[in-house]
């Protein structure tokens, strides 16, 4: 089999090394991805106001929601081909891709249209301010429209990773926020030529920088004959296969549940912050900008586990698997919890970045000297569930989560939501985060997760 285009595979070498150096490109993309996201909140929070900074928050919540629909059966097809690299089983690699290729294709058209007409519902269901509406109503249809190609975008850089390829994704990632970046003040102001969108013309820049990447990084990919490309006479690989299909459904489900479990309860917290109005709201949209990269190491580091224990479980070298999720927890550590102190060290000036308002630069710090210091816990648990989901083990670490998050931490900011007022809401994050680590780590030692198999 061709070797990944990552160089020696992830069954190879000092696992700690191993493990943090696939780490870094898709950290990198991580990074961008933030970075990408907070550029353009600048623009339409400091140029349009709170209530824009309001709605693009309410939308970009709604599309995590709706990417987490797909998310678990891109990881699905991550694992299976990670262990069929392992294995050093081509075929079965190919028959993996050509299976999940067609259910991406059907899901983002129909997430797309389905989004597209229910956009004013769902806004309405978040209890989206009144003032955020209009402008949220433009944002997300547009990205609705983008969705089939940032859809097919994640699949693909799900299936190179979990083949060992972490570089090839970071490139076109880097394209792609790039035409993101330059195009988002053109189309939001109407500079030269282009039309004045206002916020829709920040989503009309995320639908092209998208569409070039996808397709730049599809005919790369056929040019350099990748090993998992399907050729004219490999196209029998797209007959669905049951087995797989299977696979995929019923270990794919639980864990796009995750993400459905981890967006629907940003949705309910993003309602009741909603409920304090849009001075708060912004704050909380800030922060959250600035959280998403403190999560960006844990959840970098997660999927490179997940993909390198799935390829040492794949080549049976479970002393291997042991190790990557040692050497994991300690990278998350070190990296997540130096972002923390950072952010809380310096967040007067990275929150001033996103509104020019006083008092919602004073809800900000407030709330992230509370919330910050959870995202080492957070990490611990991420690592550790993607090492077990690894071997097919995929229902304890959903249980895990619905148990902190609604079983947790939405009672707990309901009930505390009188006495506390939004205080409730900002303290219902680290005492979930300590308690999805606490559960994570004991399943992870005492758990019969080794004995779990994706097919």
């Amino acid at each position: 089999m061709n070797r990944p285009a990552s160089g020696k595979g992830l069954t190879e070498g000092a696992v700690g090394k191993t493990l943090f150096v696939f780490t870094l490109p898709i950290l990198f993309s991580n990074v961008l991805q933030s970075l990408n996201g907070s550029i353009n909140a600048i623009w339409v929070g400091r140029y349009l106001g709170a209530a824009a900074l309001t709605a693009a928050a309410n939308a970009n919540t709604i599309l995590f929601f709706l990417i987490g629909l797909v998310f678990g059966v891109a990881m699905a097809a991550s694992i299976l081909i990670g262990q069929s690299v392992g294995a050093r089983d081509t075929d079965a690699a190919k028959r993996v891709v050509g299976t999940s290729a067609g259910f991406f294709f059907v899901a983002s058209i129909a997430v797309s249209v389905l989004g597209f007409v229910l956009t004013e519902r769902l806004l309405a269901w978040m209890r989206t301010p009144d003032d955020a509406l209009p402008y949220a109503i433009s944002y997300l249809r547009m990205i609705f429209v983008a969705m089939p190609f940032i859809f097919v975008n994640a699949f693909v850089t799900m299936v190179l990773r979990g083949a060992g390829d972490a570089k090839t994704p970071l490139l076109f990632s880097l394209l792609a926020v790039g035409l993101d970046i330059v195009l988002n003040p053109i189309l939001l102001f109407g500079w030269g030529p282009f039309p004045k969108l206002g916020i829709a013309g920040a989503a009309t820049a995320t639908l092209i920088a998208y569409a070039v990447s996808c397709i730049a990084l599809v005919w790369s990919l056929y040019r350099k004959d990748h090993f998992l490309c399907l050729r004219r006479h490999e196209l029998a690989y797209l007959r669905i296969d049951r087995a797989i299909l299977g696979s995929l459904v019923k270990k794919g489900l639980p864990m796009g549940m995750q993400m459905i479990v981890m967006s629907g309860s940003a949705i309910v917290m993003i309602s009741l912050v909603n409920g304090f109005g849009v001075r708060t709201t912004a704050a909380f949209g800030a922060g959250m900008q600035l959280w998403n990269y403190i999560q960006m190491p844990a959840m970098a580091v997660g999927m490179a586990a997940s993909a390198m224990a799935a390829q040492n479980v794949g080549a049976k070298q479970w002393d291997r698997v042991g190790r990557t999720a040692v050497a994991g927890v300690a990278i998350n550590v070190v990296m997540t919890g130096t972002l923390a102190a950072l952010i809380w060290l310096f967040d007067r000036g990275a929150l001033g970045l996103f509104s020019k308002d006083p008092a919602t630069i004073a809800e900000g710090m407030h709330l992230n000297a509370i919330v910050v210091w959870s995202f080492p816990f957070f990490g611990v648990s991420m690592v550790l569930s993607s090492v077990v989901r690894s071997t097919g083990a995929v229902i304890p670490p959903l249980a895990i989560l619905f148990l902190s998050l609604w079983g947790l931490r939405i009672p707990f900011a309901v009930l505390m939501l009188d006495r506390w007022q939004a205080d409730a809401i900002w303290w219902s994050f680290p005492l979930a985060s300590l308690v999805s680590m606490l559960l994570s780590m004991i399943y992870y030692r005492y758990g019969r997760w080794r004995t779990a198999r994706m097919i």
